[in-house]
């Protein structure tokens, strides 16, 4: 795997998130306005544990890691990554996953 120690260096840039966000629901996913509304914000919330956007970010997201990532200050790129990569595995409910049969 490559290293990526220089996405510690490379802080999030929030301003646009929304306008990502939105665009994404152009084109189908699934969110809501209020999601788009606190996109930037809830970016930011997730990698600083001691924001007062802590306990909205977990009644919008129940169980979101919430926490400093990269053990650095500000939110880098490295946080985004890591929060990400945490989220891929829990996002698929397999009480409702069927497998294929003929396996």
């Amino acid at each position: 795997m490559p290293g990526y120690a220089y996405l510690l260096d490379s802080y999030v840039n929030a301003d646009y998130t929304a306008d990502l966000v939105r665009t994404h629901s152009i084109v189908g996913v699934p969110y809501t306005e209020d999601m788009i509304t606190l996109a930037a914000a809830d970016v930011l919330a997730q990698a600083d544990p001691d924001t007062d956007a802590y306990d909205d970010l977990l009644e919008r997201y129940p169980g979101a890691q919430i926490r400093n990532f990269d053990g650095r200050p500000g939110v880098s790129e490295m946080d985004a990554l890591i929060a990400y990569l945490q989220m891929l595995g829990t996002t698929v409910d397999f009480s409702t996953f069927t497998p294929d049969a003929s396996r």
